[in-house]
C-alpha cells in the first residue's frame, strides 16, 4: 500500500496492521534495483505505523533467498514479519520451513503449495505438525465461508488468511465502453472490489466457534 493508505487505515482499525512489501507482480526473484525499493518501502511502512511487514523472496532453484531475506528482516526489526505466498513456489516446502525458522519469521503464509489452502490441506497439516509452535502456519488461498471450517479443522492452524471481497458496481453514471485503464477482462472499469463487512463477520464467527 502507499503510505496514505496504511495512514488512513490505522486511523479507521484497532486491530495489528501488517503491510506486504512486494515491489511487483510476477514471480518472487528480485533485481538489486527492486531490493532498493523493497528496503525502502520498509522504512516508510514503518515510519507511517505499520505493526508488522510481510514479504517474499526466492532464487532462481526455487529456494528461500537467505541473502536478501536477512537484509530484509535486519530493515524490518523490531516488527514482526511473516513470509507470504512466495512459500507455495519453493522447490522442498519442508526444507524452506525450516529456513524461515532459522531465519526468525513468526508467520508463513501458504495454500499449501496448490491451487487453494482447501486443495493443499494435507501438506498444511504436515507443515503445521513440523513447525510445532515455532512458526505459526496461516493457511491462505480460495477461503470463503463455505470451507473455513473444514480447512481450520483439518489443517489444525489457528490463524487463517482470506480477502472476503465482494464486487461493488461504480457508481459511475457516464460510461466509456471503448476505454480500458489496462484492466485485465476479468477486471472490468467498472467494477470495484472491496471487503465484504458480512463476508468478515461471518468468517469470524465460524473461526471463534472452532477455535
Amino acid at each position: 500500500p502507499a503510505p496514505g493508505l496504511l495512514q488512513v487505515v490505522k486511523q479507521c482499525v484497532r486491530v495489528p496492521v501488517f503491510v506486504m512489501i512486494r515491489p511487483r507482480g510476477g514471480d518472487f526473484l528480485y533485481s538489486d534495483r527492486e531490493v532498493e525499493v523493497m528496503k525502502a518501502d520498509i522504512r516508510l511502512a514503518k515510519l507511517h505505523g505499520a505493526d508488522g511487514l510481510v514479504f517474499g523472496a526466492l532464487t532462481e532453484d526455487g529456494r528461500i533467498d537467505t541473502e536478501l531475506c536477512t537484509a530484509l528482516l535486519a530493515v524490518c526489526r523490531p516488527l514482526p514479519v511473516t513470509f507470504h505466498r512466495a512459500f507455495d513456489m519453493v522447490h522442498d516446502p519442508l526444507v524452506a520451513l525450516e529456513t524461515l525458522i532459522s531465519l526468525g519469521f513468526e508467520r508463513v503464509l501458504t495454500s499449501g503449495c496448490d491451487s487453494s489452502a482447501l486443495e493443499g490441506l494435507s501438506l498444511i497439516k504436515r507443515l503445521a505438525e513440523q513447525a510445532k509452535g515455532r512458526i505459526v502456519v496461516v493457511p491462505g488461498g480460495g477461503i470463503t465461508e463455505r470451507n473455513l471450517q473444514r480447512i481450520l479443522e483439518g489443517s489444525t492452524a489457528s490463524e487463517f488468511h482470506c480477502s472476503a471481497r465482494s464486487a461493488r458496481d461504480s457508481a459511475m453514471k457516464f460510461r466509456n465502453p471503448n476505454v480500458a485503464m489496462g484492466a485485465s477482462f476479468s477486471a472490468p472499469e467498472y467494477s470495484i472490489k472491496v471487503a465484504d463487512v458480512a463476508k468478515v463477520r461471518t468468517l469470524n464467527a465460524i473461526a471463534k466457534n472452532i477455535l
